[in-house]
């Protein structure tokens, strides 16, 4: 760890470089480790500044973590964004297929955010909560809207429970694929979309 000691601060980075790198190296802390076993000293020593300067920007560690869930969960968003007015089973394949790149290309990230929920700070995990309950107004919107799925979309209140459950079931799929499950991102985006689609199909 020392050995990375002063990686990125060969130049002087702008205040949005400087916090997306401190975000960087949270979020890989915590993808490794549990939230009470990260010392923000780890973080400063990492990026190669003082904690004064990480205190900065981000006054305690709740707050670092916090900024590191919502970092995560605004990607994942952008991520999964619907387009408006295509049908969900037609887009739904292109759009897991991005997600999964997200995953890959950003797995502790993606990790750390969902790290989040088993965080014994009951302010952290309201914010993890708070990002799952922003995915799924965005997928229930997705569905409202979609042609053919939205005619019967307010006689069916079980819509939001299955897509509670598909947002639980893939986030189980992917981090079991990032720990090394024999399964190729095709295979993973197939299974993901067919457990949506048996879900809220009548």
């Amino acid at each position: 760890m020392t050995g990375k000691r002063g990686e990125g601060a060969r130049r002087r980075l702008s205040t949005g470089e400087r916090r997306e790198q401190l975000l960087s190296v949270g979020a890989r802390l915590f993808s490794e480790s549990p939230y009470d076993d990260v010392w923000i000293e780890q973080v400063a020593e990492i990026a190669g500044v003082s904690r004064g300067l990480l205190y900065h920007y981000f006054p305690t560690k709740r707050d670092f973590f916090a900024a590191v869930v919502e970092r995560e969960s605004g990607r994942m968003l952008r991520m999964t964004a619907a387009v408006p007015g295509v049908p969900v089973r037609e887009q739904l394949g292109a759009g897991l297929d991005t997600f999964l790149g997200y995953v890959q290309e950003h797995a502790h990230g993606f990790r750390a955010f969902h790290r989040a929920d088993a965080a014994g700070d009951q302010a952290v995990r309201r914010v993890y909560r708070q990002a799952l309950a922003a995915q799924e107004r965005q997928i229930l919107q997705a569905l409202a809207a979609d042609p053919e799925l939205g005619r019967s979309f307010e006689d069916r209140p079980e819509l939001r429970v299955a897509v509670r459950g598909w947002l639980a079931f893939t986030t189980a799929v992917c981090l079991e694929w990032l720990r090394g499950a024999d399964l190729t991102r095709e295979q993973v985006r197939d299974l993901c979309a067919r457990a949506l689609l048996g879900a809220i199909t009548p």
